[in-house]
Order: C-alpha cells, then sequence, then structure tokens
C-alpha cells in the first residue's frame, strides 16, 4: 500500500515539475513567478521565459531606467552548460509623478520576456525587485523551471508573452537627432499637428535626461522638436536612445524605439549651424573681458599706442597679424581636441592647462614678455625711445600676441561659449573648425576694429613720447602677476618640486633675457649663443613636472563625485554644484566675489544646500562627463539643482552675490 501511494505522489508531482510557470513568491503587495512561453523544447533550439510581477492594487514596479527614484528588476539565471540567457526586452513603461519627482514605470501585471538559447535543461534564476506605493519594499525571490525535450508547443502562459509583445516600442521610422542643448528633432511625413497632440521621451540611459523638467513640444508640418533638460550623465558627442511616446488627437498613444544621432537634421543644419557660428563669435569676443585674457590685454594696449604714428596700411598689417595668430593658434587647439577625443582622451576646453608641464611653459613665456616690455631685451630691433611697439616688434609680434591671447585665454568660458563649443566638438572636424575659428574671430574682432580706425583710436590717445615707454614698462607687472597665478597653479599641479623647478626655470629665464639685452647693445654673438642655451635649459626644466595630490581649496564644500549627487538627488535635497580649476582665473574671482560671501554661506546652511564643488585642475573623466551632460566644455561651471527634485538650473559664468541668491531662492 505505502508503495502505491509513492507511486501516485510521483506521478502527481511529475507535472509540476515540468510545468511552464514556477511556484509563486508571494507577499501582500505582489505575486511573482517565472514563465515559458513553451512546455517542450527541441535541442539548440531557442525560447523565451519571463519574469511575471502581478502587483496589488496601488503598487508599482520600475523600467530599466526608473527615473528620479526607484530600482529596476534584476534576474540572475543558473543554467546548463552551453545555455545563455538574453537581455530582458522591456515594454514601455508608463510615467509615474511622485511627489516633485518623475519616475518610470509599471502597475498591474507586468510580464519581462528574455530568450534562453540552447536547449532544454533546468533553470534556476533569482530576481530582485522593489515595488512602490506610499512606501517602497524591496522584494526577492528564486524561481525553478525544468522543460523537458520534445516539440515546442504553446503553454498555458503563451498569451502573456503575446500581450507583452504588444507593449513594447516599434522601432521608429524616422531620423532623429539630438542636439548639445538637449532638443530632440524628427523629420517625417506623418508628424504633424493634425496627427501629434502631445509627445514625450524617456531615455534607456538613467541621467541622461532630467526625468522631471518639462518637456516641450513644437509640432510642425513634417517636424517634430522637443526641448529637454540633459541629465548630469548627458553625452551629446555619444547621441541619445529611448522611447518616444507619441499621442494622437484621439488620445491613443504610440511608444518608438529611438536611438537619437549627435547633432541636427541635415533638413535643420542651414539654420542651426548659423546660429551656432554666432554665438562662437559673441562667446570669443566676450573672452575679451575675461581675467584670463588680462594679461595679454596689456600687450594689445601697447600695441594700440603706436597707431597715431602709423600709416594706415601699416595698422592693416599689424590688425592681419594679429588676427592670423589668434585664428591659427584656435584653428591647432580644435585640431588637438579633435585627435585628443577620436583617441578616447576626455579632453575639454581648456584642457591644455591640466598639464603641469604646459602651464610651466606658459609662465615662463609670460616672464620673457614681461622681461621685453621692462626694456631688459627687445625683440626684432633694439631699445629706443620714441620707436612705436610695431617697430620693434614687427608683424612677428603681433602675431605672436594673437597666438599668446589664444593661449592664455583657453582657461576661461565666456557667455554663449558652452553651447557653441559642445555644438562643435559633437559635429564633424569642418563644423569644430568652423566654430573654433568663429571664436578667433569674436576674440580678434576689438583690436582689429580699433587697428583699422585709426582716427578713432589716436583721438583717444595722447601724441607718441617717452610716456609710451613708461606705459610699456608698467604694463609688464600684469605679466609678472600672471607668472605668480601659473606657478600657483604649478604648486597644486606639481607640489613643491614643481614649484622649484619652475621657479629656476625663471632664473635660467630671466638670465637669458639679460644676456640678449647685453648682446643686442654690444652687438656680440657669443651672448646670443648663451641665451638660447639658457631657453633651452628653462624650457627643458618643465619635462621634470610631475603630477601629484591637491586640491582647488574648498570652502564649506564636498568634492564633486557623481554617486553623491545622485544620492542627494534621489533624497530630494539642494544641491548646489561648482566646477572650478586653480588655472581658471574667472573660477577664483567668482569664488572671491560671490561664492564666499557670508550672505550666500548663511542661505546655503538656511535652506540645506548641499555644495559640492568639482576640482578639474588635472585630467578628470568623471568631470568632463558632467560638464559634457550640462552641454559645457569647460570650466566654470555653475548648475543649482533645487529641493524636490526640480529641473536643474545654470547660472552664468560671471557671478555676483545677488545672481547666486537669486537663483536659489526656494
Amino acid at each position: 500500500m505505502h508503495r502505491l501511494f509513492a507511486l501516485l505522489a510521483l506521478l502527481l508531482l511529475a507535472p509540476a515539475a515540468h510545468a511552464a510557470e514556477s511556484t509563486a513568491v508571494t507577499s501582500p503587495r505582489a505575486t511573482v513567478t517565472l514563465i515559458s512561453e513553451t512546455d517542450q523544447v527541441l535541442p539548440g533550439q531557442p525560447y523565451r521565459v519571463a519574469l511575471r510581477i502581478r502587483m496589488a492594487p496601488g503598487w508599482h514596479t520600475y523600467w530599466r531606467n526608473p527615473g528620479d527614484a526607484g530600482v529596476t528588476p534584476e534576474i540572475a539565471f543558473t543554467l546548463p552548460p552551453g545555455v545563455t540567457a538574453g537581455p530582458i526586452a522591456w515594454p514601455t513603461p508608463h510615467r509615474q509623478p511622485e511627489d516633485r519627482l518623475m519616475t518610470f514605470g509599471y502597475d498591474g501585471e507586468l510580464v519581462l520576456p528574455l530568450t534562453i538559447s540552447g536547449g532544454p535543461g533546468p533553470i534556476t534564476a533569482e530576481a530582485t525587485w522593489l515595488v512602490c506605493a506610499n512606501v517602497c519594499v524591496p522584494e526577492e525571490g528564486k524561481f525553478s523551471l525544468d522543460l523537458p525535450a520534445g516539440p515546442a508547443a504553446p503553454s498555458a502562459q503563451a498569451a502573456l508573452f503575446k500581450a507583452a509583445d504588444a507593449r513594447m516600442p516599434r522601432p521608429a521610422p524616422w531620423p532623429a537627432r539630438i542636439a548639445p542643448d538637449g532638443v530632440l528633432r524628427l523629420n517625417g511625413e506623418e508628424l504633424g499637428p493634425d496627427s501629434v497632440a502631445d509627445a514625450w521621451f524617456m531615455p534607456t540611459t538613467p541621467d541622461t535626461i532630467a526625468p522631471s523638467a518639462p518637456q516641450r513640444v513644437d509640432i510642425s508640418a513634417g517636424k517634430l522638436a522637443l526641448a529637454m533638460q540633459p541629465g548630469t550623465a548627458f553625452k551629446p558627442a555619444t547621441g541619445l536612445a529611448g522611447v518616444l511616446v507619441l499621442r494622437d488627437r484621439g488620445g491613443t498613444e504610440t511608444a518608438y524605439d529611438l536611438a537619437a544621432a549627435p547633432g541636427p537634421l541635415e533638413a535643420d543644419a542651414a539654420p542651426f549651424w548659423p546660429r551656432i557660428l554666432a554665438l562662437a563669435f559673441l562667446g570669443g569676443m566676450f573672452l575679451n573681458l575675461m581675467p584670463c585674457v588680462f594679461p595679454v590685454l596689456a600687450m594689445k594696449a601697447m600695441a594700440l599706442t603706436c597707431l597715431a604714428g602709423q600709416a594706415r596700411s601699416e595698422g592693416r598689417r599689424h590688425a592681419a597679424a594679429y588676427a592670423g595668430g589668434v585664428m591659427l593658434t584656435f584653428l591647432l587647439v580644435a585640431f588637438a581636441l579633435v585627435g585628443l577625443r577620436a583617441a578616447g582622451a576626455a579632453a575639454g576646453w581648456g584642457f591644455q592647462f591640466q598639464s603641469p608641464v604646459f602651464v610651466a611653459a606658459m609662465a615662463l613665456i609670460l616672464f620673457a614678455v614681461g622681461l621685453n616690455l621692462s626694456g631688459l631685451f627687445a625683440i626684432g630691433g633694439t631699445v629706443g625711445a620714441g620707436q612705436s611697439l610695431a617697430g620693434r616688434q614687427g608683424l612677428a609680434g603681433s602675431f605672436f600676441a594673437g597666438a599668446l591671447a589664444v593661449l592664455v585665454a583657453t582657461p576661461c568660458t565666456a557667455p554663449f561659449m558652452s553651447v557653441a563649443v559642445t555644438a562643435g566638438l559633437a559635429g564633424s572636424p569642418l563644423a569644430t573648425a568652423g566654430v573654433f575659428l568663429s571664436l578667433g574671430a569674436g576674440l580678434a574682432a576689438p583690436y582689429v576694429l580699433l587697428a583699422l580706425l585709426p582716427r578713432i583710436t589716436c583721438a583717444l590717445m595722447p601724441r607718441p613720447g617717452r610716456w609710451m615707454d613708461v606705459l610699456k614698462q608698467a604694463m609688464a607687472f600684469p605679466m609678472y602677476g600672471a607668472v605668480v597665478w601659473l606657478v600657483w597653479v604649478v604648486s597644486i599641479q606639481s607640489g613643491p618640486q614643481g614649484v622649484l623647478l619652475v621657479l629656476s626655470g625663471l632664473v635660467l629665464m630671466a638670465l637669458a633675457a639679460w644676456l640678449l639685452g647685453l648682446a643686442q647693445r654690444s652687438g656680440g654673438r657669443i651672448g646670443r649663443v648663451l641665451a638660447a642655451v639658457a631657453v633651452l635649459a628653462a624650457l627643458g626644466l618643465t619635462g621634470g613636472m610631475n603630477t601629484v595630490e591637491g586640491a582647488v581649496p574648498v570652502s564649506g564644500a564636498e568634492p564633486f563625485t557623481a554617486a553623491r549627487l545622485a544620492e542627494l538627488r534621489a533624497a530630494g535635497k539642494p544641491v548646489f554644484v561648482n566646477m572650478t580649476a586653480a588655472w581658471c582665473v574667472s573660477c577664483l574671482v567668482n569664488e572671491r566675489v560671490a561664492l564666499s560671501r557670508d550672505t550666500v554661506h548663511a542661505a546655503f546652511a538656511t535652506q540645506g544646500i548641499t555644495y559640492l564643488k568639482g576640482d578639474w585642475t588635472r585630467q578628470d573623466a568623471a568631470i568632463t562627463a558632467y560638464l559634457r551632460s550640462q552641454g559645457a566644455d569647460g570650466v566654470p561651471l555653475y548648475v543649482f539643482y533645487p529641493a524636490g527634485g526640480g529641473a536643474a538650473v545654470q547660472l552664468p559664468q560671471v557671478l555676483t552675490p545677488g545672481i547666486v541668491l537669486a537663483a536659489i531662492k526656494p
């Protein structure tokens, strides 16, 4: 009798072992099983299984990108040798507003299918998922299936897979582009005000688009533009993937799987690039007002003093030489950035100042310029009262001034520059060159305009005389001040050893200037040779620079990390992000003028604002990624995240306490 009961028990349990649905993991919030689309599997034949989550009313779970909060369901399989599991196919999620946050997920019943390849055999899966209502509860379960070998036949759960397939986004039939400012553009005959009433986009990668920020839709005949707020992980140079949902006039929603390439659509390139080039030109003009360029302004001011005694044609030649130096150097910077990015380097605007070797070399060059202005030696001739700077330095001097202006300007980011530089670097090499040439044209424009209008310039200046030599010597001191700043940057990048090397180089540069001055006055050649040797030795010392740990001084701030920002944002706390660098004079001025004020610190404390500071003095891939996500390729960058997960607000590159307080006002 006992044997009979055992046999009956085996017969009853055998079907359960080969069932197409596992034993359920049940809680008051959800019932979860692992299901199969087929009852049997032939060797080598792929088949589908799925995690089935049936949620109680009022509860929901999350998509592959949960949005502002939440956790994505995950499945880990233990499979027989030679059997593999593919990725989850995600049905189209719903937008789920939660207070001031926006999440993407599902309620009711969710089926997450995936493909098993390699044939029949026992399957074990461990899954985790998060279900939320007024509270969130993490859950987990272990599931098993063992499908026998045999011709495939639809299981009782096959209809669930068909229902899941119907919820999958369909491939988008239109070309799509994502611009550096977060505008998604599509062109297609089916698109228009009569067929599309609303649209929204959900990115597959978290933090590429700010989930809670509004998305403005602009629809015209054959075109759709969706303006979105870029998130911390936004990389305009690599495109953007996600699900685009279109709602028609009847309220029907259709989801499309979309992969947008970087840059403008060909049809929109004509209006897009003139706007970007215009922004680049304006940014270059404003770059003249940035503190980084102040040392070179001294050289340009001296150059303008000569116009009273020069023919108009001479002024034009010097203006052309200066503009040529600016444009060529900008072009070389553009090609360097394109090449470094193509090689996989995280290079951005001002990248060269992240190298202590470059910073030290710039200190030596500016020191040599200062010694020249002080009269220790002359460039291209002897020092004589009454001679103009142009006469002493020639066209090569004007060209050199233009090149130097670009090199010392690159630590700064002027208004209008961020969008232009980001768009240029996200486009083709030709587009990059066009944007950087426009920047150069803007930087050179004020000086060229004054050089081409000598009557206006001369009307603002007294007649040539000894005062020009006095002014020339006085203009050396901004150069020496810039050298002090650069040595301080070296101290952060390379520590005491770097400071010793660069100071030794300055001594050798001073020796070279003194020897060259003696040789110019006596006509001897030995002094020139010794001066050249001293210059080479000074430059050779910069090769010993090594990067060491250090940081921009932090006052009341936490070091920036993407994880810390995400943690604070998920908690709904307000955050102020300051991206800075020791070599960025504008950053340091803003720090002193605005961010270090007691009124600003008090406002941060009162409102519970966490202050995160990112130091880009040295190469930092995480900070570079954040800058690009905000449509920037250089510093300074200031971003405020309001409490409750509100949309990020970018502040201008030039700050005052009033601007900061107005931006963080609740």
